[in-house]
């Protein structure tokens, strides 16, 4: 039979020296405090001795309870300021990066209201535009340069009609529809601007390059004065574009002319106006004859 699991202490010495030894020392507990507490009534200053004593014996290990506990309690408090320090640090850090998305919000703009503020200077210095609207789109990997404009024929924009910018010239209108128009920005390859150099009025005619470039070609070939930094605008000649709208601006010099930065970067113009052709009738005359000319080469041949 097995032995039962909780046994009485009278089957274990081991227990009954447990039990008769907690008995002793608690009888021996009692009896010192009674002593101590007789030693107190009946000898004050011998119990005060008595204590003195008892407090030097355990400095040592009060001190060094007492150590522990502060380094503790120390570093307890180190590692809560680290982990505080670093919240702060990252709530920091959030708000600094809010204040500079604000800061470029507010620079943006700024900066829209500077170009708005110059496009109504620009039309209040051209009394005959024909409308104000936004530039929704530009080409900018294609082999030709077109931008689309936010009005078309119900706003009278027609095609052959100049765009400008406050900064220049942008290009032309191509084609229209009832509320958008497709325009030939100066930079595409196909569209050749009579321009002169503001400073003398020297003739000649720039074509796009289609990277935001045009090569300016004097009219008279013999001759190649063009320098850097060489203003080029309008000319007005061919009826198209009034004269003295800004073009470009000369960057380099070449053999047989110049290359010249466009002003007006549809991937930076946000607003433009469309003026009326300069001179209609010679444009269309212009357009006339290039229609004509097929024609009597043909008469001519027969």
């Amino acid at each position: 039979m097995a032995p039962p699991k909780h046994r009485r202490p009278g089957f274990s010495k081991r227990a009954q020296y447990s039990i008769f030894a907690s008995y002793l020392l608690g009888i021996l507990g009692a009896v010192i405090g009674l002593l101590l507490l007789a030693i107190s009534i009946i000898d004050p200053r011998g119990f005060s001795i008595l204590r003195t004593i008892g407090a030097e014996a355990t400095a040592p290990v009060s001190k060094s309870l007492t150590e522990v506990g502060g380094a503790t309690g120390s570093i307890g408090e180190e590692i809560a300021a680290y982990f505080a320090a670093a919240s702060k640090n990252a709530d920091m850090k959030r708000e600094l990066e809010k204040n500079r998305i604000e800061i470029l919000e507010a620079r943006a703009l700024k900066q829209e209201n500077e170009r708005l503020k110059r496009l109504l200077e620009l039309n209040e210095d051209v009394p005959d535009s024909i409308a104000m609207a936004r530039l929704i789109s530009s080409t900018a990997a294609s082999s030709r340069r077109m931008a689309t404009l936010g009005v078309g024929s119900t706003s009278e924009v027609q095609s052959g009609q100049p765009v400008r910018a406050p900064e220049g010239l942008v290009g032309r209108v191509l084609e229209t529809g009832p509320t958008t128009a497709r325009i030939l920005l100066v930079s595409d390859g196909q569209n050749v601007t009579p321009v002169k150099r503001a400073s003398d009025e020297l003739p000649a005619f720039a074509t796009g390059l289609g990277d935001g470039t045009v090569d300016i070609r004097p009219i008279n070939l013999g001759t190649n004065p063009f320098k850097g930094g060489d203003l080029l605008i309008t000319s007005g000649s061919g009826g198209l574009y009034s004269p003295g709208i800004p073009v470009a601006v000369v960057i380099r010099k070449t053999e047989t002319g110049a290359i010249a930065r466009i002003l007006a970067n549809p991937a930076k113009v946000s607003h433009v106006i469309v003026q009326p052709i300069f001179q209609a009738e010679t444009v269309r005359q212009i357009e006339q004859d290039e229609i004509n000319r097929p024609i009597n080469e043909l008469e001519g041949g027969e």
